[in-house]
């Protein structure tokens, strides 16, 4: 069968199992009893057109319109690849994924037009109680299995309906495997982990997908695990395994507009659930305020993360040696010194921060030689 002939009879069987199928039924059953169902379906209005298919064909034909029906359509084969963290679609055959934090494009046309996006994003998100039109033309949310999305569409879009799906590791990273990827040098991790465990407050800055909430959930396990752990996040990321947490994530308004719960509201109301820490997935408005009145008001220890241009590597370590003329001094303590075809080193500064003194006295002593001007040697 010629590939034009595939394409409607794939289109007029879709068009029909939506009218047919329970999705919100599906939902609740097992995947594998999802495409049972589907199949069955597929097969009967099959018979009743009198459709007469290759096996192959056929199987192609079930497989695609079960994906679209109770899976993620044409981009269900990228989600379940364990190597794509993010999937853009950006219009009809515009799709882009990340693998191995590069993007790279998708190069067969996935979507036969804007409606098929379109369908997905309201398959997605309403049954979460979102919607996504004119009136409400942005969404953010989670799948269940942690998944973040965003979608947007016209007006705000001027190309269309627009989806991104961000896919989080299941596989937890720990501090060893920033070592030896060259993520972050020996040193560094040393300095860093004393301060986890000696409760200095930190601030994790970078761009966006630079690694910001990697290194956050690096660190947050170096917490003891006596400690009570109050996390905040916009959409819920991080993965701590630890024996005392709270998860706390924020909720936007509703299709009439209310309930918005923000990262603000979470922050203040943390501080009453009596934390050992506070960490925060990003802060960006006013909660760096309350973030800020929390780390000096006894919640030492606290973690969060910013917005900034920033390397993937850790490109800097950097501690607050008091204020000047009302101004904070940042004075920075180890570096990513690059060289050519992207390789390079950390190196320490030869600066022993202040801090040293507190570590000391809350049981991390580090010594001075840790920060001993040279190259990294892990």
């Amino acid at each position: 069968m010629s590939r034009d002939a595939l394409t409607l009879v794939r289109r007029e069987l879709r068009d029909q199992l939506r009218q047919r199928v329970d999705a919100r039924g599906l939902a609740a059953a097992p995947p594998t009893e999802r495409r049972l169902r589907v199949r069955e379906e597929a097969m009967a209005v099959l018979r009743e057109r009198g459709a007469i298919l290759p096996a192959r064909d056929l199987a192609r034909v079930v497989n695609e319109v079960s994906d679209d029906v109770v899976g993620f359509g044409p981009i269900e084969f990228l989600l379940k690849d364990p190597s794509v963290t993010e999937v853009m679609v950006n219009g009809p055959d515009d799709v882009f994924v990340e693998r191995e934090g590069r993007i790279e494009r998708v190069p067969d046309r996935l979507f036969e037009g804007e409606e098929p996006i379109l369908h997905l994003i309201e398959r997605i998100v309403g049954p979460l109680g979102l919607r996504v039109d004119q009136a409400s033309p942005w969404v953010d949310a989670r799948l269940p299995d942690g998944s973040r999305v965003h979608a947007i569409v016209p007006p705000l879009s001027l190309r269309g309906p627009v989806l991104t799906i961000r896919r989080f590791s299941q596989v937890a990273i720990e501090a060893r495997d920033l070592v030896s990827t060259r993520s972050v040098g020996s040193r560094s991790l040393r300095f860093l982990a004393a301060c986890v465990r000696g409760r200095a407050n930190i601030v994790i800055s970078g761009g966006a997908g630079s690694g910001k909430t990697t290194l956050l959930g690096v660190l947050s396990g170096l917490i003891p695990d006596e400690a009570r752990l109050i996390t905040i996040e916009d959409a819920a990321e991080l993965r701590l395994a630890k024996p005392h947490v709270v998860s706390l994530e924020a909720r936007p308004a509703n299709v009439e507009g209310r309930g918005e719960i923000t990262v603000r509201h979470l922050v203040r109301n943390a501080l009453r659930m009596r934390p050992d820490r506070i960490i925060v997935g990003e802060v960006r408005g006013g909660e760096a305020l309350d973030m800020l009145q929390a780390m000096n008001t006894g919640h030492e220890g606290s973690l969060s993360t910013a917005h900034a241009n920033s390397s993937r590597h850790l490109w800097e370590v950097a501690v607050v040696e008091g204020t000047r003329r009302g101004e904070p001094v940042v004075e920075p303590v180890f570096r990513f010194r690059p060289r050519e075809a992207g390789a390079g080193r950390f190196s320490a500064s030869g600066m022993i921060p202040a801090l040293l003194d507190v570590l000391q006295q809350r049981g991390e002593d580090v010594g001075e030689e840790l920060f001993a001007v040279g190259e990294d040697a892990g």
